[in-house]
C-alpha cells in the first residue's frame, strides 16, 4: 500500500512532534520523495536522508520528474548514504 502526503511524527531530544515532516509517499518502510526540478541539488538529496534518519527508514528515493530523461533522475539513499 503506498500512502501520499504523509503526517510523521517524530521524537527530537525528548519532545515529540506529531507532524514532525510530511513524506510524499510512503511505501512500506521506503519513503519516496518527488520533486520537479531542473537539477536535483544536494539540498533536496539532504532532505531525504534526513527523512530517513528521522523515521529510522532503510531506504528513499528521490524522484525528480524536471530532469530530461526519467532514468537519470533517480537518486537512491540508503541509510542515509547516497547511491
Amino acid at each position: 500500500m503506498v500512502d501520499r502526503q504523509v503526517s510523521v511524527p517524530i521524537t527530537y531530544k525528548g519532545i515529540r512532534f506529531v507532524e514532525g515532516l510530511r513524506a510524499d509517499l510512503i511505501a512500506g518502510k521506503v519513503i519516496v520523495e518527488l520533486k520537479s526540478v531542473e537539477r536535483v541539488t544536494a539540498a533536496h538529496k539532504k532532505h531525504v536522508q534526513t527523512y530517513l534518519r528521522l523515521t529510522g527508514f532503510k531506504l528513499g528515493y528521490l524522484l525528480n520528474f524536471g530532469g530530461a530523461v526519467m532514468k537519470t533522475s533517480i537518486t537512491r539513499c540508503v541509510n542515509g548514504l547516497e547511491e
